[in-house]
């Protein structure tokens, strides 16, 4: 039994989220895999080297993953999902964007935002906008599944760990498709973390303060 995990980054760092996945496939058991998907970075495929728990790191560095789009990365995992019995990816708007594509290529049923791995095939997810827990149990070969990272505590990246040998795969790239833009919101909030207090000037003098 293999897990692969598919790392998010923006090419140059690894993202946390990434670490709270690992504690996921590790808790499901075997071995786990990192995959490394994008362009010129090599920086990634080595921090993923040193995380604890990872036996092994899957890197395709090329011009067609600058950006990450979906299609190409999906097809990509594809290519090697035959490997392994699970594959797993933040629940985050990286992973839900890759996961859902894979799991259509695939013909298997994506477990989404799992919060427990109770064992290999039986899991934990919120439903409901998480007033209940459901208990899921999935029969596919492959099972693809997206972690909620807040509900793992993240593996440790280690300093004096040997760095693991890396393997390269080949580029996969869907020519229809080409990134224009990406636009993000500038904010400085850290959502659900802070609280705002906002006075309202005209027609009342009340403070009120909004939790974000």
């Amino acid at each position: 039994m293999s897990t692969l995990v598919i790392a998010e980054h923006d090419n140059s760092n690894l993202k946390p989220s990434t670490l709270n996945t690992l504690a996921a496939a590790n808790a499901i058991g075997g071995s786990v895999h990192l995959l490394v998907v994008g362009s010129a970075c090599q920086a990634v495929a080595d921090a993923c080297a040193a995380v604890d728990g990872v036996e092994k790191v899957l890197l395709a560095d090329d011009a067609a993953y600058a950006n990450q789009l979906a299609e190409s990365t999906a097809n990509l995992i594809k290519s090697v999902a035959a490997d392994y019995s699970h594959i797993l990816a933040p629940a985050t708007t990286f992973g839900k964007n890759v996961l859902p594509r894979l799991s259509a290529l695939l013909d298997v049923q994506q477990i989404s935002e799992i919060t427990e791995v109770v064992s290999e095939d039986t899991f934990k997810r919120p439903i409901y906008a998480g007033s209940c827990i459901a208990t899921v149990k999935s029969n596919d070969a492959t099972k693809v599944i997206t972690v909620r990272a807040t509900a793992f505590d993240p593996e440790v990246i280690l300093a004096d760990r040997p760095q693991l040998k890396l393997l390269l795969l080949k580029a996969y790239q869907i020519f229809l498709l080409s990134l224009v833009k990406r636009l993000q919101k500038a904010t400085d909030q850290n959502l659900l973390q802070r609280a705002l207090l906002f006075r309202v000037e005209e027609g009342c003098n009340q403070a009120i303060t909004s939790i974000y």
